[in-house]
C-alpha cells in the first residue's frame, strides 16, 4: 500500500563530495587495481562479461573496457553527495563467487566496498577512493518460503518490493517498509538495520532476522552460515540458545565484518483490513498526548504512528500540487499546527473501525485534535500516506538536503528542530537564502526524528554550522546520532557522541577479528583505528 521510489529521482552529477572533516588518506598498503587483477577476477566468475565491468583496458583484448560514465551510478550515491573513483565493479551471481573474490582481495590487499541498491544516505555504499565495488545485484533469488511458519529465505540482492510482491499472494508481508523499497536490497536493509514505517508494529530486524549467510574477508573467503535452512547446524529457528548469536553482529554492521549474501527472515501475516487517519493538533505536546491515547484505544491493531510539522506539509503541497486534507487553515501569526498519521491493520474491519472511531470521538470531545481526515477507500489511503512519504522527495526538489536521522526521548524530539531554526537565524543563514527551510518529521513510536535542512547548495559554511552542533545537541538529549540510516562515511568520526571510548575500542577489536587486513569499507562506520591492521611488518605491501 506504499508508493515506490519516485521514477527519475535518482540522478547523478559531478559536484564535489561534501564532508565536514576531510577523510583520512588512502592507506598506502592497499593495492591499486590493474589489468592483472581484472584478468584474475574474471577467471573467478561464471559469467565474467556480465559480472565484471571495468574502465581498465585489456592488454590482449580479452575484455572491452567501459566508459567512465558507465560506473558513475555505482561510484556516486543517489543524493549526489558522495563520489568515488572505482575502476572495477564486480557483480557475483553466487555466494561461492563472492567467496572467491574476497579471498583474492584479501591476498592482494585490495580494498572493497560492498554495495546493495545504493539507496543509502550516509555514504556507506560508495567508494571513498578507488576500492573495488562488490555489488549484490546478481544475488537476487528467493531460495525458500515456508508457508506454515512464514519464514522466507532469499539472496541478499533481492529487492524489498519484489519480496513483498512474492509474499502478498501467499497472505504474508515483509516486516519492514521503506520509501526506497523499489530499489533497496534486503541484504542492505539488514546491513544498515533499516527501520522504516512498520517498526512500531513488527519490531526491528534484530528480532525478525532468523538467519544470515555472510562471506568473511579472510584467507579462505570463509562462508559463515548462521541459522540458515539447509546449512550445517541449526536452521532458521525462532529459538536457538546455543552459543553467541553471531548473526546479530552483521545486522547494522554496514558490510564492515563481511558481505551478507543470504538471509532468513520471519514474515507476518498480511492484514485484511486497513485504516488511515491524518489529524491536526495544535502543538508537539498534543502529538504526544494523541500517541498515548492511540496506544490505549487501539492496542494491537496500531501499525504506524507518524508525525510531521506544518512546514513539511506546506512543502509537500507545494511540490505535489495537492490540496490540504484539512478544512481549517492556521491563521496568520498563529502557532503552526502539527500533524499525525495513524494506521491500523488487522483481520476484522468492523472491529478495527469501531476501535478507531472510539479514539477519534474521544480526541474530539476532549479537544486534543481540531481537524482530521479518515480515509474511506484505498485511493484515499494512498493520498494520506503520500503526505508523509513525499516529504523527502519534496525536500530534494526544493534544494540540497542535509538529512539527519536521530533518535531520542519523544518529549525532546521537536525541541531539536526548534533549536536548529534558532541557530540558523542567529547565523543569518535564513535571511541570505543559504537555508531555505528546516522540517521535522518521523516515527513517534520509536523516538526517531528525521530533520531535513534544505539548503540552496552544498556549502561548507552551512555544514560547519550544522556539524558537529547537531550531534552535540542530540547527545545532550541522551539520543543517538543514527537511528536507522547507519553511520557510513558521514557519521563515522562522530560515533563518540553516542558510544563510549571503551565501547568503540571493543567494536574496533571485533572488526579486526572479522576483517584482519581492514579491506572492507575502509574509513567508514567507526573512527579510524590508530594502528593500521598489519599482522606483521613482513605483510606490509611495498
Amino acid at each position: 500500500m506504499r508508493r515506490p521510489l519516485a521514477a527519475g529521482l535518482r540522478t547523478f552529477a559531478t559536484t564535489p563530495a561534501r564532508r565536514a572533516e576531510p577523510p583520512p588518506p588512502r592507506r598506502p598498503d592497499f593495492k591499486k587495481l590493474d589489468a592483472a587483477d581484472v584478468a584474475h577476477l574474471r577467471s573467478l566468475l561464471g559469467s565474467p562479461d556480465s559480472s565484471l565491468v571495468t574502465t581498465i583496458p585489456a592488454p590482449n583484448g580479452e575484455w572491452t573496457a567501459c566508459a567512465q560514465e558507465d560506473l558513475v551510478s555505482y561510484n556516486s550515491d543517489w543524493m549526489d553527495k558522495y563520489h568515488g573513483h572505482s575502476p572495477v565493479l564486480v557483480k557475483p551471481k553466487s555466494t561461492q563467487e563472492v567467496s572467491k573474490v574476497l579471498q583474492y582481495c584479501y591476498q592482494k590487499r585490495i580494498a572493497v566496498v560492498p554495495q546493495g541498491g545504493n539507496t543509502g544516505l550516509v555514504g556507506g555504499g560508495v567508494p571513498l577512493y578507488d576500492e573495488l565495488i562488490l555489488s549484490t545485484e546478481g544475488l537476487n533469488q528467493i531460495r525458500d518460503f515456508d508457508d506454515v511458519s512464514g519464514i522466507l529465505t532469499a539472496d541478499a540482492g533481492a529487492i524489498l518490493e519484489s519480496l513483498s510482491n512474492f509474499l502478498h499472494p501467499k497472505g504474508y508481508m515483509m516486516p519492514l517498509d521503506l520509501g526506497a523499497k523499489g530499489s533497496c536490497h534486503i541484504g542492505g536493509n539488514i546491513s544498515t538495520n533499516a527501520g522504516g514505517l512498520r517498526l512500531l508494529r513488527y519490531g526491528s530486524l534484530h528480532g525478525t532476522v532468523l538467519g544470515i549467510e555472510a562471506v568473511l574477508p579472510d584467507e579462505k573467503g570463509t562462508v559463515l552460515s548462521i541459522n540458515m535452512p539447509g546449512g550445517c547446524g541449526a536452521g532458521a529457528l525462532r529459538k536457538d540458545n546455543t552459543g553467541y548469536d553471531l548473526k546479530q553482529l552483521f545486522i547494522g554492521a554496514e558490510g564492515t565484518l563481511g558481505v551478507v549474501t543470504g538471509v532468513s527472515i520471519l514474515t507476518p501475516r498480511l492484514p485484511s483490513a486497513y485504516n488511515v487517519a491524518v489529524l491536526s493538533v495544535p502543538d508537539f505536546k498534543s502529538v504526544q498526548t494523541v500517541f498515548k491515547e492511540t496506544r490505549t484505544h487501539l492496542g494491537e491493531i496500531l501499525s504506524a504512528f507518524e508525525f510531521f510539522d506544518h512546514e513539511g506539509l506546506e512543502m509537500v503541497l507545494e511540490h505535489t500540487g495537492a490540496q490540504s486534507p484539512f478544512e481549517s487553515q492556521p491563521e496568520e501569526g498563529a502557532e503552526k499546527p502539527f500533524y499525525v498519521l495513524i494506521e491500523t491493520s488487522g483481520s476484522n474491519k468492523d472491529h478495527d473501525d469501531e476501535k478507531l472511531g472510539g479514539l477519534l470521538e474521544s480526541l474530539l470531545e476532549n479537544g486534543t485534535i481540531s481537524d482530521g481526515t479518515l480515509a474511506q477507500d484505498e485511493t484515499q489511503v494512498q493520498s494520506l500516506w503520500s503526505l508523509r512519504e513525499s516529504l523527502p522527495e519534496a525536500a530534494g526538489k526544493l534544494g540540497r538536503v542535509y538529512k539527519y536521522d536521530l533518535s531520542m526521548p519523544v518529549k525532546d524530539m521537536y525541541s531539536l528542530v526548534e533549536e536548529a531554526r534558532e541557530r540558523f537565524a542567529e547565523k543569518g543563514l535564513d535571511k541570505d537564502g543559504s537555508i531555505k527551510t528546516t522540517v521535522g518529521y518521523g516515527h513517534i513510536g520509536d523516538g526517531n526524528l528525521h530533520i531535513n535542512i534544505v539548503a540552496k547548495d552544498w556549502d561548507p559554511k552551512v555544514e560547519k554550522t550544522i556539524e558537529p552542533w547537531i550531534y552535540e545537541a542530540t547527545a545532550k538529549r541522551n539520543g543517538s546520532i543514527s537511528a536507522e540510516h547507519g553511520l557510513g562515511l558521514m557519521k563515522a568520526p562522530y560515533v563518540g557522541y553516542s558510544k563510549t571510548e571503551p565501547a568503540i575500542a571493543v567494536m574496533q577489536q571485533i572488526r579486526r577479528l572479522f576483517d584482519p587486513r581492514g579491506i572492507l569499507s575502509p574509513a567508514k562506520y567507526l573512527p579510524q583505528a590508530s594502528e593500521l591492521p598489519f599482522q606483521s611488518e613482513e605483510e606490509r605491501v611495498q
